[in-house]
C-alpha cells in the first residue's frame, strides 16, 4: 500500500480488523479485467484498469459499505492469443480461480459479494462462478459487466460498440490520456451487422440474439471493432462517472436484499 489506508479497501486492514468488521456485513467486491490487445491505440490493461477503477470510485461514494478486493488482471482470452501480448486464463482455472476467492471471503463470514466484470469472455464464467458461490456457501453473490445500467447511446456517436471502442477509448483518455495513442486509433467494423448476429452493441438495438465469440483474427485487423477515433474524454468522464454512480446504487441495493432461509420440500 502506499499512502493512507482507505476505509474501503479489503487489503488495506489487518486481519483482527477484518474480524472486527464482519458484524457490519459491507458488500465484498471483486474487479476482474484482462491482458489483452485493445487495438494499436490503447494498453494492453485497458479492461482491468477501467473496471478497478469504477469500483473504486462507486466504493468511494460508499466507503462504509463496501470492501473492495485487489483486481484479477487476467481474464479467459483463448480467442485473442493471434495478437501478441494477450494472456489468458483457461476458463476452468479462471472459473475455479474466482471461487476460490468468493469462498475464501464467505468462510471467513461475510454475506454478499458482488463479482464486477471488465471483460465481456469472462462474463459466462463468472455469472457460473456466482452461481456455484451460492450453491455452496451461505452467502449471496452476483456478477455484472462494470457499466451496467448506463446509457450508453446517450454519450456515444458511433453505432457499433465492441472492443477498443469508443466507449473504451474515451473512458481511458479521462484516466489517463498520456497513456492512450489517438494518431494510431482505428474505425474498423469488419464483420457486417445481421439481423441476428453482430459482434457487441447497437445503437438502438442492444446485443444480438446469437451469442457466439470467432477467433478475433478472423474479425478484426486491428484489435478494433467500432470507432475509436471518435474517442473523447469528456465522453469517458459521463460514462465513467454514470457507471460508477449505478454500480454505488446497485451495491446498496444488493446490500439490504435478504438472504431467505432454505427450505427442503422432499
Amino acid at each position: 500500500m502506499i499512502g493512507p489506508k482507505l476505509p474501503y479497501r479489503y487489503d488495506h486492514y489487518t486481519w483482527p480488523e477484518i474480524r472486527n468488521l464482519i458484524k457490519k456485513q459491507p458488500v465484498v467486491v471483486l474487479p476482474v479485467g484482462s491482458t489483452e490487445d485493445h487495438g494499436h491505440h490503447l494498453p494492453l490493461d485497458v479492461d482491468t484498469f477501467v473496471v478497478s477503477s469504477i469500483c473504486d470510485a462507486a466504493a468511494q461514494q460508499i466507503p462504509d459499505e463496501v470492501l473492495l478486493l485487489p483486481e484479477v488482471a487476467y481474464g479467459f482470452e483463448d480467442h485473442h492469443m493471434d495478437f501478441p501480448g494477450t494472456i489468458t486464463i483457461r476458463d476452468d482455472h479462471l472459473l475455479n480461480f474466482i471461487v476460490d476467492i468468493t469462498k475464501s471471503v464467505a468462510h471467513h463470514g461475510f454475506r454478499k459479494i458482488l463479482i464486477v466484470n471488465g471483460h465481456g469472455s469472462n462474463a459466462p464464467i463468472l455469472e457460473l462462478a456466482a452461481r456455484r458461490t451460492v450453491i455452496e456457501t451461505d452467502a449471496h453473490c452476483g456478477a455484472l459487466n462494470a457499466g451496467a445500467g448506463v446509457d450508453v447511446d446517450e454519450i456515444v456517436e458511433s453505432d457499433v460498440l465492441s472492443h477498443a471502442d469508443e466507449v473504451e477509448t474515451s473512458v481511458y483518455r479521462y484516466l489517463n490520456d498520456a497513456a492512450v495513442q489517438m494518431d494510431k486509433a482505428a474505425h474498423e467494423v469488419k464483420v457486417p451487422v445481421s439481423r441476428y448476429y453482430w459482434r457487441g452493441t447497437v445503437r438502438g438495438k442492444g446485443s444480438a440474439p446469437l451469442r457466439m465469440m470467432d477467433q478475433w483474427s478472423r474479425i478484426s485487423e486491428t484489435g478494433v471493432i467500432g470507432d475509436a477515433t471518435l474517442g473523447t474524454v469528456e465522453k469517458g468522464e459521463r460514462f465513467f462517472n454514470a457507471a460508477a454512480t449505478e454500480l454505488a446504487a446497485l451495491i446498496r441495493e444488493f446490500r439490504a436484499l435478504p438472504i431467505e432461509p432454505r427450505v427442503d420440500h422432499h
